[in-house]
C-alpha cells in the first residue's frame, strides 16, 4: 500500500493541493488520506480507488512486486 500512498501524495502534490483540498474534491475523510499517504496496511480498497480515480487511475489485484 505504500506505492499507492506515495503515488497519491507526489500526484496530489502536483496538481497543487493540500490533504484537505484533497479530502474535499475526492469525497474522502481528511483521515483517511492522511493515512493511506502514510503507508496505513489497513485502508479500504474501495476508498484506495475513490483516491486513484482523482489521478485517473485503479487499483486492481495482481502479484506483489519483488524489492
Amino acid at each position: 500500500m505504500n506505492i499507492i500512498g506515495k503515488y497519491v501524495k507526489e500526484q496530489r502534490r502536483k496538481v497543487g493541493l493540500t490533504q484537505e483540498e484533497f479530502a474535499l474534491r475526492s469525497g474522502l475523510g481528511l483521515r483517511f488520506v492522511r493515512d493511506l499517504e502514510q503507508g496505513k496496511e489497513t485502508v479500504r480498497m474501495d476508498k484506495v480507488n475513490q483516491a486513484l480515480r482523482m489521478f485517473g487511475m485503479v487499483a486492481v489485484p495482481g502479484k506483489e512486486p519483488r524489492e
